[in-house]
């Protein structure tokens, strides 16, 4: 069975939920294999995770030549894995700096790149969502060593225990490879919430909260539930709330237990970022906005009467 490589998504060594996604979509493909890259000695964190979630074999490099740069010298450890591994595919997640990874891994190893996957069948079929999620397509790649750049949240993880064989990956970086170095890292502050795309349960709020301050009445109907906050593309673009909370095609995908949209018409942007939620809320004031067309309860009314009542009843029964 050929293996397939899966990039290690983690925060100086403790994996995201994405990576448990990755191996879970790897292991329907063939032999499930990590790839870490990271600082020495942050392999020690991930490895119980790794095997956790069926990674087979783990490939790691422990340098701070890889992750003291941008993008490029990860890139040339994947495409040396690939020239001596030649793998069944390539998986990476579907954020900032594995997509650039995944661009310069297909360019050096001449192979086709599939961006946005949702799915892949065993026969590496690809299903993507295009213009805005609208329409659906499927892809293949014919040439080279198919890489797949997955969304997040569109594989639920599922454990499969193992114990994985581990090889260290010796590699000399190229000069070219050093051209752009990191030279800091400022840690974002907390808010106490849960990730975004982690999260089981998101509360969004969009256009229809009409300003910024506004965005309290959503934050505190969040802290209720435990949940994190997200924002439709309308919202942040008006500078209501940071980007870094889009959920939408360009922003970030969630897949919650429960997902409340709170003023958000339900555009096809939004929808491609949300529309896995297990259960979906809506409360807006328009019997015709397009998100009541999917969500599984809808709420009609003005939002700044419904979210308060909510936030009511909720406290009452925790209170009781």
């Amino acid at each position: 069975m050929a293996e397939v490589l899966v990039l290690v998504e983690h925060a100086d060594g403790e994996p995201k939920k994405v990576t448990a996604e990755l191996l879970t979509l790897a292991r329907s493909l063939g032999e499930a294999a990590a790839v870490f890259l990271g600082a020495p000695g942050t392999y020690a964190k991930a490895k119980e995770y790794l095997a956790q979630y069926g990674a087979a074999r783990v490939y790691v490099v422990e340098s701070e030549d890889v992750v003291g740069y941008v993008g490029a010298p990860a890139a040339e450890v994947l495409a040396k894995l690939v020239a001596d591994a030649s793998p069944a595919a390539v998986l990476v997640a579907a954020t900032a700096d594995s997509r650039e990874i995944a661009a310069r891994v297909a360019a050096k190893t001449d192979s086709g790149l599939i961006w946005d996957a949702v799915a892949l069948t065993p026969d590496l079929v690809a299903t993507q969502g295009i213009f805005g999620g609208s329409t659906i397509v499927t892809s293949k790649v014919v040439k080279g060593v198919p890489v797949v750049v997955v969304r997040p949240n569109s594989t639920a993880p599922e454990a499969a225990p193992v114990t994985p064989s581990e090889q260290t990956v010796d590699i000399a970086i190229s000069d070219v490879a050093k051209g752009a170095k990191i030279v800091d890292r400022v840690v974002e502050a907390k808010s106490g919430r849960p990730d975004l795309t982690e999260a089981q349960v998101v509360v969004s709020g969009g256009r229809g909260l009409g300003a910024a301050e506004h965005f309290t009445l959503v934050e505190k109907l969040a802290d209720t539930l435990g949940a994190a906050v997200g924002a439709s593309r309308a919202a942040t673009d008006a500078g209501w709330y940071p980007h870094q909370n889009q959920v939408g095609q360009t922003g970030k995908t969630v897949s919650p237990q429960l997902y409340i949209a709170v003023g958000i018409s339900g555009a096809i942007q939004h929808r491609a970022g949300m529309q896995t939620s297990k259960t979906i809320v809506a409360i807006n004031k328009d019997p015709e906005a397009p998100i009541f067309e999917f969500a599984d309860y809808g709420l009609v009314g003005d939002l700044f009467n419904v979210v308060p009542q909510l936030i009511e009843a909720i406290e009452k029964r925790r209170a009781g």
